[in-house]
């Protein structure tokens, strides 16, 4: 599974500009499975580093970067991403299907 991390960058004061185009991405990335959970990096306010994070799995480090790198904020630079890949050893049983057999 993956961790993304979408911190803003130097054009994060077009995020308006470009939200519905990465809601439309987001919703994609949902529909395909691929995405578990999106939300909010806190602090979100001028003094923290703000952005976005999601949750990803049943995919490989490769179609994920290129998935992320189809983001309209990525391409705008509104945020830069950062991929983590972390493999679960343990989980809530209502996760229990991201641990690795």
């Amino acid at each position: 599974m993956f961790i993304v991390q979408l911190k803003f960058a130097e054009n994060k004061g077009q995020a308006g500009q470009f939200m519905e185009g990465h809601k439309a991405w987001l919703q994609q990335g949902f529909d395909e499975g691929v995405f578990l959970l999106a939300g909010s990096l806190q602090p979100n306010d001028q003094g923290g580093a703000g952005g976005g994070g999601i949750v990803a799995h049943n995919t490989s480090r490769e179609d994920l970067e290129v998935r992320v790198k189809a983001d309209p904020f990525v391409v705008e630079k509104v945020v830069n991403a950062e991929i983590i890949e972390m493999t679960p050893s343990r989980a809530d049983e209502r996760l229990s299907f991201l641990v690795e057999a």
